[in-house]
């Protein structure tokens, strides 16, 4: 049986590179150079039929060690919940009032960049504390 080398995050969305660019922002990922002969993305968007542009964006882990993040557009709006989020994990090590102020930080600087505050579930035992969230179009993630 062959082993999994290698896996890809995919995200429906109204407007791909939009929410590819604010994920960038959020995880420290970059945009891959567009292909060979054009020097940007949006000469090679140009060269697509028109219901194809705009329809897919990608970002990756700069350190190849993350998995890809890819965007396609779809034609119907969210309308219920993630059944799979990310979990952005900027508490790691940390317990109790670091903790969460490592969470409020990060929350902070989200929702400048267009996320939503979410609920605050606090440690209980089991579980360290956690933010819920929502990126630009709604979809959820949360900051652990």
């Amino acid at each position: 049986m062959a082993s999994v080398k290698q896996i890809q995050v995919t995200f429906d969305c109204a407007d791909p590179e939009r929410v590819a660019r604010f994920w960038c922002e959020v995880l420290g990922y970059v945009v891959p150079p567009p292909p060979e002969g054009f020097a940007s993305w949006g000469d090679f968007n140009r060269t697509l039929p028109p219901e194809r542009q705009g329809s897919a964006f990608a970002c990756s882990d700069p350190s190849g060690v993350g998995p890809r993040l890819y965007f396609q557009r779809v034609p119907e709006g969210k309308v219920v919940k993630n059944r799979v989020h990310l979990d952005v994990r900027v508490g790691t090590g940390l317990v109790g009032e670091e903790r969460l102020a490592a969470l409020e930080a990060e929350c902070a600087r989200l929702v400048a960049l267009g996320a939503v505050r979410g609920r605050l579930l606090r440690a209980d035992g089991d579980n360290e504390s956690c933010l819920g969230m929502q990126d630009i179009e709604g979809n959820e993630f949360c900051l652990a």
